[in-house]
C-alpha cells in the first residue's frame, strides 16, 4: 500500500485556478465519501485551504493513482482535466509524508512559518476522521502532523515576526496610503482571518473598522473586541462609497461585490480612491472591478513577498525545522514497517498456541488420572517453555523488519515457520489491509513520537 498526495496550491497555480478547486465546508462530507469510493482508495483526507487543495490517499496501488484522483476532481468540480493537470503536483509516500509534515509546519506557506494552516490541517482530518474515511494508516500520521507543527513552532522562533497573509494585506495598504489615520475601514467576514486583520488595522492607526458578515449576530461578536460596528454584507455593497479601504476574507461561493455595485458607488466618491484587498478563494471580488477608475483591487496573490523583510530571519528557523522532519520521518517510516511484522508475530502465536493445547489434550488423554491441580502445573509449565522459545525469534524478527530488506527477512521467517496458509487466510479476512476508523471522536494528542521524511523533493508529475 501507498500514501499519495495530490494537489494544488499557490506557487502551481493562480487564484484564478485554485477558487475552480475550493472545497466549502458544508460539502467536505459528501467530497470525501465520493473520494472512498474512488477506485483503489482505502483511507483519504481533503485539506483546503485560500492557497491550497490537497488530496491525501492511501491507495493499494499507486501507479493508476494519479488518474483515479484526476478523475474525481473532473466528476467533483465538473472541469475537464485537461485545464488543471498542468497546475497539480504529486508526491508519493515518504514525500508525499514530507510533504504534508512541512505543509503543517508553515514551511509550504506563502508566508512562511504561519500557523493556520496547522489548525486547517488538523479540522480536516477531524472531518475526515468522523466520516470514517481514514483508519490505521493516517489517524497516525494526522496525529503525528499536527504534534510536528506544535513542535516546530514551540521549539523555534519562527513565528515571531508578524507576516501573516491578514498582515500583509494591511502593509500593502500601508505602501498606499502610508497610515491608516483617519481612514475607514470595512472588513468583509468576521472569520479569523478577518479578526487578525482589524488587529493589524487598529495597531497601524486606522479611525473606524465595519465588520460586515452574512450573519450579523457575528459581526457584532468581532466589532465589539475592537469597538467597531456591525453590518449584514447587504447594508456594506449599499454603503461602499463611505469607505477608503475594503478588504474581503468571506466563505462565499460566489463574488460579494460586483463591478457594476462598485462602478456604482464610485459614482458618488468624486475621483477619491476605493483600496481593496480580496484575500478569499474564491474570491469574494469581482477580478473586473480593477478596471474601473480610481479602484485599486488586489487578490491574495498579490501579498507574496511584501513582508521580505521578516521573512529572512525564519528561512533560518525554516533550516532547524527541516531536521526535526528528518528525525520525524524516521519514526514514522520506522512505526510502517513494524505494521508488517505484526501479523507474523500473531500467526506464529496462533500457530504455537495450537500445537500447545493440541499436545496438551493428547496428553491428558493419556494420563486420565491426573487431578485439576496437577493439569494447571503442567500447562503452566508447558506453556512457558513456549513463550520462552518463541521469545527471541520474535524479537530478532521485530529488529530486522525494520532494516532495508525487512520485507524479505518476514518472508523467510513465514517459511522457516511455516506460517503462509495462516497469513494468507488473515489476509483473505481483510485484517491486513489499514482498518478504517471506528471511533470519531479520537482526540489529537497534545504530543508524542513519530515522523518522517527529509526536504523539498521534486515533484513527481502526474
Amino acid at each position: 500500500m501507498h500514501i499519495v498526495a495530490v494537489g494544488l496550491n499557490y506557487r502551481t497555480a493562480p487564484v484564478e485556478v485554485r477558487e475552480q478547486f475550493a472545497f466549502a465546508e458544508k460539502d467536505l462530507p459528501a467530497a470525501l465519501h465520493q473520494l472512498m469510493r474512488t477506485k483503489s482508495v482505502l483511507e483519504g483526507v481533503i485539506v483546503a485551504t485560500c492557497n491550497r487543495t490537497e488530496i491525501y490517499v492511501v491507495v493499494d496501488r499507486h501507479h493508476m493513482c494519479g488518474h483515479f484522483i484526476r478523475s474525481f476532481m473532473e466528476q467533483w468540480f465538473g472541469v475537464n482535466n485537461e485545464q488543471f493537470t498542468q497546475h497539480m503536483y504529486k508526491y508519493e509516500d515518504e514525500q508525499a509524508v514530507q510533504h504534508l509534515f512541512r505543509v503543517t509546519c508553515g514551511l509550504d506557506s506563502m508566508v512562511i512559518g504561519e500557523t493556520q494552516i496547522l489548525g486547517q490541517v488538523r479540522s480536516a482530518f477531524l472531518t475526515a476522521q468522523s466520516e470514517g474515511a481514514t483508519g490505521t494508516w493516517f489517524n497516525r500520521l494526522f496525529k503525528q502532523a499536527v504534534t510536528v507543527g506544535k513542535r516546530a513552532h514551540s521549539e523555534t522562533s519562527i513565528g515571531e515576526s508578524a507576516v501573516s497573509v491578514s498582515y500583509a494585506a494591511v502593509e500593502l495598504g500601508k505602501r498606499i496610503f502610508g497610515m491608516f489615520t483617519g481612514k475607514k475601514v470595512l472588513i468583509l467576514g468576521a472569520g479569523k482571518m478577518s479578526e487578525l486583520t482589524v488587529k493589524h488595522l487598529y495597531a497601524s492607526g486606522a479611525a473606524e473598522v465595519i465588520v460586515a458578515n452574512r450573519t450579523l449576530a457575528r459581526a457584532a461578536e468581532l466589532a465589539e473586541k475592537f469597538a467597531g460596528r456591525p453590518c449584514t454584507l447587504e447594508e456594506a455593497a449599499s454603503r461602499l462609497q463611505e469607505f477608503d479601504i475594503v478588504i474581503s476574507s468571506t466563505g462565499a461561493e460566489g463574488y460579494v461585490l460586483t463591478a457594476g455595485r462598485i462602478a456604482e458607488s464610485m459614482k458618488n466618491r468624486q475621483s477619491r480612491p476605493l483600496f481593496m484587498i480580496d484575500i478569499a478563494v474564491p474570491r469574494d471580488i469581482d477580478p473586473s472591478a480593477s478596471e474601473l477608475p480610481n479602484v485599486f483591487l488586489y487578490d491574495i496573490d498579490d501579498l507574496e513577498g511584501i513582508v521580505e523583510s521578516n521573512m529572512e530571519m525564519r528561512r533560518g528557523e525554516a533550516a532547524k525545522i527541516e531536521g526535526l522532519i528528518v528525525e520525524e520521518s524516521d519514526n514514522f517510516q520506522q512505526w510502517l514497517k513494524t505494521l508488517g511484522v505484526q501479523p507474523v508475530i500473531r500467526a506464529l502465536q496462533e500457530k504455537s498456541n495450537a500445537i500447545h493445547e493440541e499436545t496438551l489434550e493428547s496428553l491428558f488423554n493419556k494420563l486420565p488420572e491426573l487431578d485439576e491441580h496437577q493439569r494447571k502445573i503442567i500447562r503452566r509449565l508447558t506453556k512457558s517453555i513456549v513463550n520462552q522459545m518463541m521469545h527471541d525469534p520474535i524479537n530478532v524478527i521485530k529488529e530486522m523488519s525494520g532494516d532495508k530488506n525487512g520485507s524479505e527477512a518476514l518472508e523467510f521467517f513465514s517459511k522457516v515457520f511455516a506460517l503462509e496458509d495462516r497469513l494468507e487466510s488473515e489476509s483473505e479476512k481483510g485484517s491486513v489491509a489499514p482498518e478504517r476508523n471506528r471511533k470519531p471522536a479520537d482526540t489529537l494528542p497534545g504530543s508524542g513520537n513519530a515522523a518522517l521524511p527529509k526536504s523539498a523533493f521534486a515533484p513527481a508529475s502526474l
